[in-house]
């Protein structure tokens, strides 16, 4: 190294000695929710001064060997052995996504699937029983309706009418209860505080998919929620470039799904963490420029001869509106809405739209339009779509962060006939 940058170094090391000490592990304390989508969970690796945790693209790790706050090898425990176990990039995620959720911990997952399956898989025991909303994503359906009876468990589901009545639902064997709200995709919205007071009465585990609100328009853990799960696949890696799952919750149960994604092998690989992590800086300015988006789109509907039903929880008309203002500070970035008309009149409403593209998923910068009964819940049956209120002309929009006014042309440029 030249004499000049030898000496460069040496000033900047002194400069940075005090952040060097407070930031290694990433932990700020209790800060507004955007700052800490920039800096919570980050890592400074003393060796470098990066203020962009690392990628540690690597299998394996020196055992039984650390590395001091200096940067050199002890011989103390090992805080990695295998990437499997764990990695330093994908701790840093857990750690931010914790503190934006609350939560004593968490643990990154390969896709969303893997954390939802791992998530109930470690609280049900042997032969347990799941209490679930009827309303979920229709991959978690069918691993609750088909998947989970074949390895000796059993769900029963109830809709929003019957959580007055979850005790006449309850078995010796019931372990937990799992909720979505929104749901998908109809965003009807659950009072979970009353779910979680009734389950908390029961020991029971209180599991919530909090993908659709994030941690930006909802905090479950201030509604008692012991184990919540997010597809990072959407809002929080949100640019629509990865697969990747995350359950963050009470450090003890945590502990017990974390020590279940080792055996099943579900982890996430660093890139992927160093790329979700990176999503998340922008999280809150993302959700909240969607939620403005998707307000003013449900309100053009709402007025739409064409439409004639809008599924959206900001709306003052929407059966959950009251719960849902008590409950998030922001409706989300979803919504969904039933053509009046035929299934083909809605493909081609579909194909007709210019900034808005047709395909799966949610939660990017772009916006996104999907007919539930082709895509998320192509597996239902007509009967089962029926019962869930997902009807022939219904509708999805993820909506984006694009300008308002080119959202509502495009839309309704799509519905003229």
């Amino acid at each position: 190294m030249p004499p000049t940058a030898i000496v460069m170094y040496r000033i900047a090391d002194a400069l940075a000695g005090d952040q060097l000490e407070d930031n290694e592990k990433g932990e700020i304390g209790e800060k507004g929710m955007g700052t800490m989508c920039v800096h919570a969970g980050e890592v400074i690796d003393p060796s470098s001064g990066t203020i962009v945790t690392p990628i540690y693209q690597n299998a394996t790790f020196l055992y039984p060997y650390a590395i001091d706050e200096k940067g050199n090898y002890t011989d103390k425990e090992a805080p990695y052995f295998y990437t499997r176990l764990g990695n330093p990039t994908v701790r840093s995620l857990e750690n931010k996504v914790a503190a934006l959720e609350h939560a004593e911990d968490a643990v990154a997952f390969s896709s969303g699937m893997a954390a939802v399956s791992t998530a109930v898989l470690s609280v049900l025991g042997e032969k347990g029983h799941l209490l679930s909303v009827r309303d979920i994503y229709g991959g978690t359906h069918s691993f609750f309706a088909s998947l989970l009876p074949s390895l000796g468990h059993n769900v029963t589901f109830f809709d929003r009418s019957r959580t007055k009545f979850l005790e006449e639902l309850l078995r010796t064997n019931t372990r937990a209860v799992y909720v979505e709200t929104p749901t998908n995709p109809t965003l009807d919205i659950y009072d979970i505080s009353e779910i979680f007071e009734f389950a908390h009465a029961h020991d029971l585990v209180t599991i919530i998919d909090n993908t659709f609100p994030t941690p930006i328009n909802m905090q479950p853990s201030r509604l008692g929620a012991d184990v919540i799960v997010h597809s990072a696949t959407k809002y929080l890696s949100g640019h629509s470039d990865v697969i990747a799952g995350i359950v963050a919750g009470r450090g003890s149960y945590v502990g017990r799904i974390r020590e279940m994604m080792t055996i099943l092998g579900g982890s996430m690989e660093p890139f992927t963490a160093f790329l979700t992590e990176r999503g998340i800086k922008t999280l809150e300015l993302r959700v909240k420029k969607s939620n403005a988006n998707a307000m003013a789109l449900a309100e053009f509907l709402n007025d739409h001869r064409r439409i004639s039903k809008v599924l959206y929880p900001g709306l003052e008309g929407h059966e959950g509106h009251d719960v849902a203002e008590r409950l998030m500070s922001g409706y989300g970035g979803v919504l969904s809405f039933e053509l009046r008309g035929r299934k083909e009149e809605a493909r081609k409403v579909l194909r007709k739209m210019k900034i808005a593209k047709i395909a799966a998923s949610l939660g990017g910068v772009e916006s996104l339009v999907t007919m539930p009964i082709d895509t998320s819940h192509r597996q239902l049956k007509e009967a089962e779509l029926k019962e869930r209120g997902i009807s022939e002309t219904l509708i999805r929009m993820s909506v984006g962060i694009e300008d308002e006014e080119d959202l509502v042309d495009d839309v309704a440029q799509a519905l003229e006939l």
